[in-house]
């Protein structure tokens, strides 16, 4: 409930335009945005959550933290029911949660992994029938938002080193065309290697 309330002062007094949401290593409240609506109500009936203001969900990375894999899952899976929360607080179609960061990123099919689980089994499974009578959305509603944006949070060395690889092959695999965020380490890459070993693979990978 802290985090919450964190959230909500860090967008009102802070003046903050995205706050991250740390799904990682720790019990998170995959109802964050059902929460920040309906006890912040004045604030964001005047400031859209999703339009004016970003909660971004940073994910555990299956391929590391493999003891948190599931928590990819549930979370993935929670995007499109704080979707359904927003939709009925503003009555319009927003997606409150369309962006997620996976640290630790050394390999574009991670991200690529990522998008195509999303995009055929946690949107694509509304198509599916049951009983051969009606489809999984006719049921309990329609799955959005349909694409989901990753951000590769890059902090091993190697990769800061060569993030083009990374960012290149997800681009191209998921034919992205507008922009694509990318996020370098700092603090981690710091402790492993040094600040100013750091600050020097920051600036050659700029």
């Amino acid at each position: 409930e802290d985090e919450i309330k964190e959230v909500f002062y860090s967008f009102s007094h802070i003046h903050c335009k995205e706050q991250l949401w740390d799904c990682e290593g720790k019990e998170v409240d995959n109802f964050v945005v059902k929460k920040l609506l309906t006890k912040y109500e004045p604030y964001f009936s005047k400031h859209v959550l999703g339009k004016e203001m970003f909660l971004t969900l940073r994910v555990p990375n299956p391929s590391v933290e493999k003891g948190e894999a599931k928590v990819l899952l549930e979370t993935l899976e929670s995007i499109p029911r704080n979707f359904d929360a927003a939709k009925l607080f503003y009555n319009k179609d927003v997606a409150p949660i369309f962006e997620i960061a996976l640290p630790m990123t050394t390999d574009a099919r991670e991200l690529i992994r990522i998008a195509e689980y999303y995009k055929h089994h946690v949107i694509g499974k509304q198509h599916n029938k049951l009983g051969n009578e009606i489809t999984i959305a006719e049921w309990i509603g329609s799955f959005q938002p349909e694409t989901l944006r990753i951000i590769p949070l890059i902090e091993e060395k190697d990769s800061i080193l060569n993030p083009e690889k990374i960012v290149g092959e997800y681009v191209k695999s998921e034919k992205i065309q507008d922009y694509q965020r990318v996020w370098l380490a700092r603090s981690d890459p710091a402790l492993n290697y040094g600040n100013l070993a750091t600050i020097l693979m920051l600036k050659i990978s700029f």
